[in-house]
């Protein structure tokens, strides 16, 4: 491990000085696109941030004050394993590759761009929350996902700097050339376009979006493109926070909303109300869905079979990793009508990776909802076992047809069930089921920045325990 280079690596990086040269000329391109999109207003700020020093399993992190623009940006890998087989596929037993084989070198070329442009685009998206920060627990944590999302730039810059040689560094100056939003040079993916403009909206994010990046990660950490593998393999560990930081945000605003509730109204108290909540969660999962991609999909059936991109947890929930002649039973919209329809499991593995999703974004409803039921047992419990307080609802997640832009059930319109319904009616329907002007502009009424040690915003609870064993009044931004 390179830790003082330039760059730090764990990839040789010395040894190829060509690679390093462009390596190194990238990097003020970078610098310029993180002090311009960074963190608005916080660059000189020392923050406890949590750094990579290692790969290993039992040391890869180290918790410093480190100002953003200081951060040990860099390449690290998981260390490669001896003899490794692609596991997965046509070419199932077979070497890893351990450069581009040419026949999927477009492919290849595609999905690490693709992964790459999510990274900078969630900063983009993300640049002004600091100044509404909750906490300084919250600011923190914030900092932490958007100095870590720009790491994750750098391990896909250097797979398309290193394999595909001037069209990689062609792509590589794109990425720094997109914005989120922009009309002109928008992001590749709809969901980094989205403003995320609130801290509901940054929790809803982090638990959604970045948990479809947990499974697009978890699929290519399988890939029989080696460097691609051990990359995701290692982006993963730090991944895991981001998915933390949106799942116990939105509990601790569930649990601050359900307080509220059980002292009375919660918008006359300053709290976010639980048809708000649902309504961002609608927003976000709907959008997340799209990003893996159509149901039907002959470009997943293409990349299992070269052995790019397997399904989650390959190796260890399949007995068969040919996948050749199974099917796989979906819902499609025929006719007007949604009926089953038989795919074949290759051509379905979009799905498979969503259904995946779904099942893991079912857990934080049900620990949030968990959240609501102690609340209300504890204000029961409070008025001497009487019944006057009436039963808190309790969050869901929509139908996978509702809300969506791709695949077989964009274009048309399903209600939070998932029934077909005409556009008129959703319409119609569309302000109970999505968030508002209204919503948007009351969410952002209560961002008011809270920066003493020790204090928060009245309309989210304090977590449960600090950083890295920090009390929760540990001063992690030096303002």
């Amino acid at each position: 491990m390179n830790l003082y280079e330039r760059i730090p690596n764990n990839v040789n990086l010395s040894e190829d000085k060509k690679l390093q040269r462009a390596l190194e000329k990238w990097l003020p391109n970078y610098l310029d696109w993180w002090n311009e999109m960074g963190p608005d207003g916080f660059q000189q700020k020392d923050v406890y941030l949590r750094t990579a020093i290692s790969v290993e399993p039992d040391g890869w992190a180290n918790f410093d004050f480190v100002k953003m623009p200081d951060y040990r940006w860099g390449i690290f890998l998981k260390p490669a394993e001896a003899d490794a087989k692609i596991g997965f596929g046509d070419n199932y037993g077979q070497p890893v590759y351990q450069e581009v084989p040419g026949e999927f070198r477009n492919a290849l070329r595609r999905i690490i761009v693709t992964q790459g442009d999510t990274e900078p685009a969630s900063v983009e998206q993300q640049r002004e929350l600091g100044k509404t920060c909750p906490s300084l627990y919250d600011l923190r944590n914030l900092f932490q996902v958007n100095v870590e999302e720009g790491r994750h730039l750098w391990a896909m810059v250097y797979l398309l700097q290193r394999y595909f040689g001037r069209d990689g560094r062609d792509e590589a100056d794109a990425l720094l050339e997109r914005r989120s939003g922009n009309p002109d040079k928008p992001r590749i993916l709809e969901a980094f376009n989205q403003p995320c403009d609130d801290w509901l909206n940054f929790f809803c994010f982090t638990m959604f979006t970045d948990r479809d990046g947990k499974y697009q990660l978890s699929a290519l950490a399988e890939s029989g493109f080696e460097p691609l593998a051990r990359t995701c393999q290692f982006m993963l560990t730090e991944e895991a926070h981001h998915m933390f930081v949106g799942d116990t945000g939105i509990n601790r605003v569930v649990k601050r909303t359900a307080q509220l509730m059980n002292q009375g109204d919660v918008r006359q108290l300053g709290g976010i109300p639980l048809d708000i909540i649902q309504r961002y969660i609608n927003f976000w999962f709907s959008y997340s869905l799209d990003l893996f991609g159509g149901e039907i999909s002959s470009n997943s059936a293409d990349f299992f079979a070269a052995g790019l991109k397997g399904r989650y947890k390959e190796q260890d929930q399949y007995d068969d990793h040919l996948a050749a002649d199974q099917i796989f039973t979906m819902k499609i919209v025929e006719d007007n009508q949604i009926k089953d329809s038989e795919v074949p499991l290759r051509n379905a593995l979009n799905e498979v990776l969503r259904t995946e999703y779904v099942k893991d974004c079912e857990k934080g409803l049900a620990r949030w909802n968990k959240s609501l039921a102690d609340e209300e047992l504890v204000a029961r419990t409070s008025v001497g076992g009487e019944h006057r307080l009436k039963s808190m609802p309790r969050l869901f997640l929509p139908n996978s047809r509702f809300h969506r832009h791709v695949g077989e059930y964009a274009g048309h319109n399903f209600d939070l069930e998932g029934n077909l319904i005409s556009q008129e009616d959703f319409e119609k329907r569309k302000g109970e089921w999505l968030p508002s002007v209204a919503d948007r502009e009351y969410v952002r009424s209560l961002m008011h920045p809270v920066i003493e040690p020790g204090k928060i915003a009245n309309w989210i609870a304090p977590p449960a325990t600090g950083i890295k064993g920090k009390p929760f009044e540990f001063e992690y931004v030096r303002l």
